[in-house]
């Protein structure tokens, strides 16, 4: 990115809304991966840019990548030290976001570390959970690298306030931030529900179909209508085989998927380890009442709005929620704004002081080379 002669400001001092930002972002995961994290930072990264900041990712087709063991649709970068100095030095950043905890982004917090340039981390994903259920990582093991991860971050972004008080209790952070995700309420609408032609009522869901997404908790349920889930990964195989009478159709993006929710009749939400879950925050502005367990994510999201229903027996909760009301649904959906989630992530950023970092330039420009 070309220099631009704007100004650097302190980190120490909060930002007025005119300053314009050279926004870093660092992650592990980028198009055209489809999940919460990639969704959060192109979604955030669209509505700044009108703003007039700068925005650059540094992500995976920067780096060689390799499968991850176990799960082949997940990529993970080889050796991201090597080069990500130079990277993040070439983008002359005054601002630097770290989205993901992977290799990428350990790369890029021990170099700003050890430099001391202040960076912004966030938490969205409990890797932790996923590793243990998947390979039987203990939890104690990957929340200590998580504690060590973000130990320097000055500011590590959090998507309820639920999951503040669970790192707080793990000690993981020194200084967590809500950091509210958004909809497109545009994209994500009520529509006709022809799309699909499929007994009614159609209970689906939307996401990787992965362990830790508990899928088979919802499958195992006798249902009257169908049963639809749009997405893939590792587990599809499997449940397919294993359910025959669910409708699995592969990911969907964009118009495709918004047809998907909106023809549907009730979002169906059986993972117990999400930190938030966007795909419910599009299944309300799509019209779907949401049915989903009593823990943190749906506590988060849905609580008491009345646009759905949690409960630990999850057919109960299912039955409840087809009563519901479509056009509360959509009404409740309508408060999640990207645009306040851009604001919102713009303020909790720490802008880097002109000079900052061993061995910075007289320009400026903070010492990013390894």
């Amino acid at each position: 990115m070309a220099a631009t002669g704007l100004p650097v400001y302190d980190a120490a001092v909060p930002h007025p809304e005119s300053v314009i930002l050279r926004i870093l972002i660092v992650t592990d995961l980028w198009h055209p991966t489809v999940n919460g994290t990639v969704q959060m930072i192109d979604q955030v990264s669209r509505h700044l840019v009108p703003l007039g900041h700068k925005v650059r990712v540094i992500g995976p087709k920067h780096f060689k990548m390799v499968p991850f063991p176990g799960d082949p649709e997940v990529r993970v970068a080889v050796q991201p030290e090597k080069t990500i100095g130079p990277l993040m030095a070439n983008a002359r950043p005054n601002a630097i976001h770290i989205a993901t905890a992977g290799p990428v982004g350990v790369a890029a917090r021990n170099l700003l570390g050890a430099k001391r340039i202040p960076f912004t981390t966030a938490f969205w994903t409990r890797s932790p959970e996923y590793l243990k259920a998947r390979f039987g990582v203990p939890l104690e093991t990957t929340y200590a690298t998580l504690r060590a991860f973000h130990s320097v971050s000055r500011c590590v972004m959090v998507p309820s306030e639920g999951i503040i008080a669970e790192l707080k209790a793990l000690k993981v952070g020194r200084n967590l931030k809500l950091w509210q995700v958004g909809t497109d309420t545009a994209l994500f609408r009520p529509r006709d529900k022809g799309f699909l032609d499929l007994p009614r009522p159609i209970h689906l869901n939307v996401g990787r179909v992965t362990i830790e997404k508990n899928l088979e908790a919802f499958l195992k349920l006798d249902l009257p209508g169908s049963k639809l889930v749009v997405g893939d990964g590792p587990e599809r195989a499997r449940l397919q085989k294993q359910f025959p009478d669910a409708h699995f159709v592969g990911t969907k993006q964009g118009e495709e998927l918004a047809q998907h929710y909106a023809a549907s009749d009730v979002f169906v939400f059986p993972s117990r380890t999400d930190t938030l879950g966007l795909v419910m925050m599009e299944a309300m502005a799509s019209g779907l009442p949401v049915a989903a367990y009593p823990v943190t994510g749906p506590n988060e999201v849905i609580g008491d709005s009345g646009a759905g229903v949690l409960d630990e027996d999850l057919g109960k909760a299912i039955a409840a929620a087809r009563k519901i009301d479509p056009a509360h649904c959509r009404d409740y959906a309508m408060r999640f704004s990207w645009e306040r989630s851009a604001q919102e992530f713009l303020s909790l950023l720490a802008p880097i002081k002109s000079g900052a970092g061993k061995g910075s330039p007289a320009s400026g420009k903070p010492e990013l080379s390894a």
